[in-house]
């Protein structure tokens, strides 16, 4: 008799069909600000496919899934085959689109669902925004510190590196928390569902890779002020009299980064 697929892999299943229908509905399927539609959605990790069905019953989508434990997959072919030709077996974090959407153009959009992992859901949003102009949104679960680390705003302690990085291309929110008990097996922590909606910056003002560096800087030693964590970059003239240096990381907002990316450039010494 065939039984239901027993590995974990940092995974917990998801059993109450009410909150996995919750977690269907919050995909808007607009396209980003331009409220255009998108017709393809990417489950990670679908599991024994509590929330898989409730995708596949929204009209409005197309559903594919990847899946990393083979033993899912053999359980989600028999208990789905419509979405068989379009489930693929391997690592999100390893493949590109053109592996786990091979049939569609490679500038064509699709949205993202699922119940991430715990340890690895932050690689995972490294990876939405390394496609960020293909993914319009994504609507997920995950450990309720690291969705609300996501969502957190400046000046407060969960805002860190990632949350300055994924607000710099998306609007993200936290939906609702989920208890332990509604998992097999149930994690010893809370879970988080969070939306994240991509905005409509398309250029963030500054040298990106520059952002990138003197967010990193400041976050890594986040209890020192600024002046003397960004020290390592060389700090020109123009940010030395920023008041930005007297404050700590975690103060600033994403546009503050963004115009203390430019004073740290070489363009500020001009």
């Amino acid at each position: 008799m065939y039984v239901k697929p027993k590995k974990n892999l940092g995974q917990h299943f998801l059993t109450d069909h009410s909150i996995a229908h919750q977690i269907a509905d919050l995909l808007s399927g607009h396209r980003g600000p331009d409220g255009q539609p998108y017709a393809h959605v990417l489950e990670i990790g679908p599991g024994t496919g509590v929330l898989t069905q409730f995708l596949l019953a929204d009209s409005r989508f197309e559903t594919h899934a990847i899946e990393i434990d083979s033993e899912s997959v053999v359980y989600l072919k028999k208990e789905f085959p419509g979405l068989t030709p379009r489930l693929v077996e391997g690592d999100f974090l390893e493949l590109t689109p053109a592996d786990y959407l091979p049939n569609l153009p490679e500038t064509a959009p699709f949205a993202i669902a699922g119940n991430f992992p715990y340890n690895i859901s932050s690689q995972i949003f490294f990876k939405v925004l390394d496609y960020r102009d293909r993914i319009p949104e994504v609507v997920c679960m995950l450990q309720r510190e690291v969705a609300m680390r996501l969502a957190s705003p400046p000046s407060k302690k969960d805002y860190g590196i990632l949350s300055v990085f994924l607000q710099a291309w998306y609007d993200v929110k936290y939906e609702f928390t989920v208890p332990p008990e509604v998992f097999n097996p149930p994690p010893k922590v809370h879970s988080g569902v969070i939306s994240v909606r991509r905005n409509g910056v398309t250029d963030l003002g500054c040298n990106e890779r520059k952002f990138i560096q003197v967010v990193k800087h400041g976050f890594n030693q986040r209890r020192k002020t600024l002046r003397n964590a960004l020290k390592p970059l060389g700090i020109t003239e123009a940010a030395a009299q920023s008041a930005y240096m007297d404050k700590r990381a975690e103060q600033l907002s994403v546009a503050d980064f963004v115009t203390l990316t430019n004073l740290m450039s070489e363009r500020a010494k001009e």
